[in-house]
């Protein structure tokens, strides 16, 4: 066992963790998951630490909370000047590796990664600012309920021409890591836009559901929930309602798209398996944000709850470590510190976020996970704290929520009014007027906000900037080319050499 092991990191969009089996889940079918789950050690609340797609994995890259960074929604930029956890692998000798989809705003698109194997599936401009000032105006990159009215099966979608390139180019990586005898340790991001909606997928995925399997929400519509209903007004949820049918079209085609990022993970982990990398690689499942999947009438993400906020984090190594389940509140500020502590290198510049490796190692305790919301559907930040039981949600907006997890995991009774929790509510308010100053961030999301939509504005007139990531392939170097030495170069293609141990061994 090498002091420091590979790295592969396998990423789902919008994945949330009661979907799977090892969380609870009872109609995904995801055997590969299911078996990295059961060799590997199972974070039971883990969390994103902001329910939106560009700003979970800018702190999920850094390490630090997206008020620290200025990553307040989907189009705001994340400062090349902010360390990521590739910065510091590169520096401990590794090769980082990114393919697939990250949604870096702004025009450093690699923040650390030494190779990117494709483009990304979003933008990478400021045009998704949304404007707190004109809360009222549905703008129109915002979600709509088309993914679940129009959901059912199809033949192809822009997600699946994305994700099968992810996958190949992801396998193709892993051979040509294994093929080079002089390679350094990588650590790679293999990051899959699915299951995130519109709720569609082909066969066999859709097929391998029938309608009689698939559970429907349990939780009704809340009427006093002030967010919720805010959501319900920027995804245009009154304007579109939806029928049982509907629904349950949505939540099978989720499924279908779990089973498809299952058969991907399973493509690659194969491949690792093929290769021998298997041996000495620290495989970690995530995802960046969850999905309430029609539950209190609620789609999509963007709120705390744990159906949008509550992720899976799997670590599996089984040659250093026993498999075992955690109940210790984490979230993905502490991968940066994780992977830090694999690499034996510690994080000089530390954030929010803790290393995940004496939980890997048997310790268990309440733990801590932070989150924040600053993107379209509030009018003003919303911050969440959960440790051990409970869960609290503060919005200077909004009224309070409290939740006791243990008693309540459905979280159907808000106990942050009842007089017997004014203790716990008290405590957690002073620790949210120590952790944030809520009056300067909300200004600070307006201020950002304006200079990012004339910024916008300006950009579009006349051509738009190049920040989009372009993979750069160089066909000089690609297969068999005439500068080549033919023999030499078949040799060192096939894996593995003629005469050369395998995997498993001597041909």
């Amino acid at each position: 066992m090498r002091e420091r092991p590979d790295i592969l990191i396998l990423m789902a969009d919008q994945l949330k963790a009661g979907a799977l089996s090892a969380y609870g889940g009872t109609v995904a079918k995801t055997p590969h998951l299911d078996a990295l789950a059961r060799r590997g050690v199972v974070f039971e609340n883990a969390y994103c630490n902001f329910p939106l797609c560009a700003p979970s994995r800018s702190t999920f890259m850094s390490g630090r909370l997206a008020s620290r960074i200025g990553a307040y929604d989907n189009a705001a930029e994340f400062p090349s000047q902010t360390p990521t956890f590739a910065h510091h692998l590169r520096l401990a000798g590794y090769e980082t590796i990114l393919t697939g989809k990250m949604h870096f705003c702004g025009p450093d698109q690699l923040h650390g990664f030494e190779t990117r194997l494709t483009t990304d599936i979003y933008p990478a401009d400021f045009n998704w600012t949304p404007d707190w000032t004109r809360f009222d105006e549905r703008l129109e990159w915002y979600h709509t309920m088309n993914s679940v009215t129009e959901a059912g099966p199809c033949v192809r979608t822009n997600q699946l021409d994305f994700d099968e390139e992810v996958t190949f180019s992801a396998r193709q990586k892993l051979y040509d890591l294994a093929r080079d005898p002089d390679r350094r340790p990588f650590a790679m991001v293999v990051s899959l836009t699915h299951p995130h909606d519109p709720f569609t997928i082909p066969d066999p995925w859709w097929s391998r559901y029938t309608d009689e399997e698939i559970d429907m929400p349990v939780l009704p519509a809340s009427a006093d929930d002030p967010h919720a209903a805010r959501l319900r007004h920027i995804n245009g949820a009154d304007l579109q309602p939806v029928t049982q049918a509907q629904i349950r079209a949505a939540r099978r085609a989720y499924y279908g798209a779990c089973s498809f990022v299952d058969d991907s993970f399973g493509r690659i982990l194969t491949t690792l398996d093929e290769t021998g990398l298997a041996r000495d690689t620290v495989v970690i499942v995530l995802a960046d944000h969850g999905e309430m999947l029609g539950e209190r009438g609620q789609w999509y993400k963007m709120s705390f709850f744990d159906d949008a906020c509550r992720v899976p984090l799997i670590v599996s190594a089984p040659a250093r470590f026993g498999a075992r389940r955690v109940r210790a509140c984490v979230s993905l500020v502490d991968v940066l510190p994780t992977l830090c502590d694999l690499a034996g290198r510690p994080d000089s510049l530390p954030g929010e976020g803790r290393s995940l490796l004496p939980y890997c190692a048997g310790d268990d305790d309440d733990g801590l996970a932070l989150g924040e919301y600053t993107a379209e559907g509030a009018i003003a930040p919303i911050v969440m704290i959960r440790r051990g039981r409970w869960k609290f949600v503060h919005c200077p907006a909004d009224p309070d929520q409290l939740y006791d997890l243990r008693a309540d995991p459905g979280e159907s009774r808000n106990l942050a009014a009842g007089p017997a929790c004014q203790a716990v509510r008290a405590a957690f308010l002073a620790e949210i007027g120590q952790r944030w100053d809520l009056a300067a961030l909300h200004a600070d999301v307006l201020a950002s906000q304006r200079r990012r939509r004339l910024v916008a504005e300006a950009l579009r007139q006349g051509a738009p900037p190049a920040w989009d990531h372009q993979p750069v392939r160089d066909a000089r170097a690609l297969y068999i080319r005439s500068h080549m030495d033919l023999e030499r170069l078949e040799r060192r293609a096939r894996f593995p050499a003629p005469g050369h141990a395998g995997p498993e061994g001597p041909p």
